[in-house]
Formats: structure tokens, C-alpha cells, sequence
């Protein structure tokens, strides 16, 4: 899942040091036998299928399936702590493509040599979040992009197309919400985690905000970047988003729009599927609609979300580590990950098939939202960076809801103060 917010657009954020990432120089890669893979929760329920055709295939060299929390902040949690401790219990693991740069300069990936680790045909934005002070330390397993999930019964009961705008997507509510009880107007993930990162920095760049500037700079204490969080915490005092919304993640978003509660979600592809699941567990399937996320003034900018598979620099069985990650870049399991998982693919050449179009109707609009995101930071210190944003965005919904006292003006321009000291 993605994690991630997409705030961010240099490498000027990274120390300007030589990393201390691990060289590929040395590496035996023709060492093979049993790996681990770790990764969050598979709450698209995909893996258990792949990797049993890896190991059918691959006898000698099975891999082993370890889930972690759904939570991405845990996960990249017990991924560092393996790591400091150079354990290989984690052969591969599967990293949200912002953590790549902060694990590669630390030493905890391993290089992936040109030679043997081509990229030819993968989207370059997948590419670039896997490549740290021009080298790859990772390779892409899926991109991402945020979608908006809407209810087309509804609208198209009102006679409305899809909103572009906030203002289109308020004044469908205002048209639609009389009639429907307990239904609110729009969610996305509000909890103080990564994906509140990432839905704050998708309202402040579509209202022509940025958080740091191309040359690396804090640039947040700004009027259009304050009218991105104002967009939210005026959304969260007058009630079109609902309270209960400062609690959710991904699943919990997804699931209020399922059971009806939510007329238009921001959330990832992944919903897809399973809002479309007909075994009674979507209230909503045949019932929505995908449109790219709405803006101040136009299309929203989706965050650049996906993840990184890449393997722990104190793993044995490199060669079957190597031989597995380019496995699951291969166009077929990247189908398999689209067609049961709804995963964005990473190679550019599938948002283009016919066949996969007829499949997917939202698949050209993925690709739109994703050609258009702004990606996040590789940034060494993004954990410091990540939480910084979370604090002050917190804060200004906290005081929407009449929990606190800190204004959208406040709240950034103490944000501006922690970065410029987080980034000198």
C-alpha cells in the first residue's frame, strides 16, 4: 500500500556527504537457497498465490512470507531495527519508496548493479524513488497514485459529473447530502501517520503550495500552501468531513465508503477490487465511480506512492534474492498484482494495453494521477521530516474540531521554523 506523501521534490533534502550505502562490489551473486520477504500486511491478498508459483518453480530456493504491521511507520520500524542490528532476517523487504534513500544511506540495502539490474520500460518516476546519489538500491515493485472514489449512483441521480475542483466537489454535496442520511461529504486518512503526510501535501500542492522548494528550501509559511491545510481543517468545522475521520487510515476510509457513510474518498487503487468484491462485503459494488483527485483550481496532485523491493546487505542467497525481484518486476506478476490487487503497475508499457483498459476502467486515470504526483523527498532524515508535517497538520485539525488552539497560519509557521532546522 502506499504509504505517502508527496511533498517533495529534490535529493537536496539528502546529506551532501558520500553515502554510506553498500557497494556492489564483492557481492556473490550466485549464491542461492531459501529467503525471507518482508512486507506489511497483505490486506490486497495477492502474495500468497505468488509466491507459492516461485516456490512450485523454485524448490531449493523457497521464500518465505513474513507480514508485518499494516501500519507503514511500524513497518519501516522493525525493518531498521533488523537492520542496526545487521541481521539478514529480512532477505528482502519491501520499502515504501521514500524510506529507500534514508536505507541506502545507512548501509541496509544492498547496490543492485546496472549490469545486472536493468530498468528499461519501467516508469521513471518508479525508477528515480529507487536510485539514490544515482545509483539503484532498490527496484521498483509497484507505483501509485491517489484516486477519487465517488459515488456515480448518486451523482448521476443529480445529474453531475465528477468534481474537479473543491468547490465542484462541495457543491455536489450540498446537491446530494440532503437526501441521504448519515452520509458525509469526503475522507481521506487523518490519523498522525505517514499517510496524513501524504494527504496534507496533496491539499497543499493543489492549491499551488509546496513544502520545500526544487533548490531544497522550507517554503511552507506560504499563502498558498496555508490555503491547502485550511481547504482541510474548513472541511473538518463545517462537517464535510466527518470528525470520526482524524482516526482513519486506508482501511478504515476504505471501509466507511464501502458501508455508504462517504459520498467522495481520496485513497489508492488498491480499494478498487474490494470495494467491487460482490460477496456482500461492498455495499457500494457497481455503485462508484474514479475520477483523478480534485484541486483549488483544477485537477488535484496526487502524492507519488508505490514501494521498493530491495535486499537487506546482511541477507545470504543474494542471487535468489536478485533472480525474486526481478521476478515481480516481470510484466506477468505484474499483472497478477493489477488483476488481483488492484496494484499500480511499474512497467509504463500495461497503462497502455487495451486488454488491461477493458479490465481496469480507472487504469488511464491511474496513469494520469501518477504522470502528474509530486513525489516525496529523499531525505536521510525524512523520519524527522515526515513527523514535523504530521505535528503542525495534526494540530490544525485537532483545533477544527474545537481540540486545540493552533491556527492553519500557526501551524506552519512553526512547520517552517522545524525544517529550515531539520534541513540546514
Amino acid at each position: 500500500m502506499a504509504s505517502v506523501g508527496a511533498v517533495l521534490v529534490t535529493a537536496a533534502c539528502s546529506s551532501s556527504s558520500t553515502p554510506a550505502a553498500s557497494s556492489a562490489a564483492g557481492v556473490n551473486w550466485d549464491e542461492r537457497g531459501p529467503i525471507t520477504y518482508a512486507q506489511g500486511k497483505d490486506t490486497a491478498g495477492v502474495w500468497a498465490g505468488v509466491l507459492q508459483q516461485w516456490n512450485d518453480a523454485h524448490p531449493n530456493e523457497k521464500v518465505t512470507l513474513i507480514e508485518l504491521s499494516p501500519e507503514a511507520d511500524q513497518q519501516r520500524a522493525d525493518m531498521i531495527k533488523r537492520a542496526q542490528a545487521k541481521s539478514g532476517e529480512f532477505s528482502v523487504m519491501s520499502v515504501d519508496v521514500v524510506w529507500t534513500a534514508e536505507f541506502a544511506a545507512n548501509g541496509w540495502l544492498q547496490e543492485l548493479p546496472a549490469d545486472k539490474f536493468p530498468t528499461t520500460g519501467m516508469l521513471s518516476s518508479a525508477v528515480d524513488a529507487a536510485t539514490y546519489f544515482g545509483k539503484l538500491y532498490a527496484y521498483p515493485q509497484s507505483s501509485d497514485g491517489a484516486l477519487l472514489f465517488y459515488r456515480k449512483d448518486l451523482l448521476d441521480k443529480a445529474g453531475l459529473e465528477a468534481p474537479k475542483t473543491w468547490d465542484d466537489m462541495q457543491a455536489a454535496c450540498d446537491k446530494v447530502l440532503p437526501s441521504q442520511k448519515g452520509m458525509s461529504c469526503y475522507a481521506g486518512q487523518f490519523q498522525k501517520y505517514e499517510g496524513l503526510t501524504c494527504n496534507v501535501a496533496e491539499a497543499v500542492n493543489s492549491a499551488g503550495g509546496q513544502f520545500i522548494t526544487d533548490d531544497g528550501k522550507p517554503n511552507v509559511n506560504t499563502p498558498e500552501a496555508i490555503a491547502g491545510l485550511t481547504w482541510l481543517t474548513d472541511g473538518f468545522s463545517s462537517g464535510s468531513i466527518p470528525k470520526e475521520a482524524l482516526t482513519w487510515k486506508e482501511e478504515e476510509s476504505r471501509q466507511a465508503f464501502q458501508d455508504g457513510k462517504i459520498l467522495f474518498l481520496r485513497n489508492w487503487p488498491y480499494v478498487y477490487n474490494l470495494a467491487s468484491k460482490t460477496d456482500g462485503s461492498s455495499g457500494v459494488a457497481g455503485k462508484f465511480g474514479i475520477a483523478p483527485i480534485p484541486g483549488k483550481d483544477g485537477q488535484g496532485v496526487s502524492t507519488l506512492g508505490g514501494h521498493n523491493i530491495g535486499i537487506s546487505t546482511f541477507a545470504s542467497n543474494k542471487g535468489t534474492a536478485g533472480d525474486f525481484i526481478k521476478w515481480i518486476a516481470s510484466e506477468d506478476i505484474q499483472k497478477v498484482f493489477l488483476q488481483k490487487g488492484s496494484l499500480a503497475p511499474i512497467l509504463e508499457s500495461m497503462y497502455g494495453d487495451a486488454e488491461l483498459q477493458k479490465q481496469f476502467p480507472y487504469l488511464a486515470t491511474l496513469g494520469e494521477s501518477i504522470k502528474g504526483a509530486k513525489p516525496r523527498p529523499k531525505a536521510v532524515r525524512y523520519g524527522d521530516v515526515t513527523a514535523a508535517i504530521q505535528d503542525a497538520t495534526y494540530a490544525a485539525l485537532q483545533t477544527a474540531l474545537k481540540q486545540g488552539s493552533t491556527t492553519p497560519d500557526q501551524a506552519f509557521s512553526d512547520l517552517q521554523t522545524k525544517l529550515t532546522d531539520l534541513l540546514k
